[in-house]
């Protein structure tokens, strides 16, 4: 199964950091991850940057087992 990664207030929303979760392509994954985690969760999943085996992705990449994403929520700083 895919592992998806969380940081920010997407983590703090889900309550975890990591969680493995079934799904062929991005979208499935965070599919479930809305169904498993809720409202508040997807809607943190809006403002998030999309990353696959460390490189920016769109929802509909196809994964396999082993593959890793990542949200990334935007990150300001000074």
């Amino acid at each position: 199964m895919p592992r998806l990664r969380l940081f920010g207030p997407v983590a703090e929303a889900a309550g975890t950091k990591s969680d493995l979760l079934e799904g062929s392509s991005v979208e499935e994954v965070l599919d479930a991850a809305r169904s498993r985690y809720g409202p508040h969760f997807a809607e943190q999943v809006q403002t998030c940057r999309i990353w696959v085996n460390g490189e920016a992705r769109q929802p509909g990449v196809t994964l396999c087992d082993e593959d890793e994403v990542a949200l990334l929520p935007p990150v300001s700083g000074g």
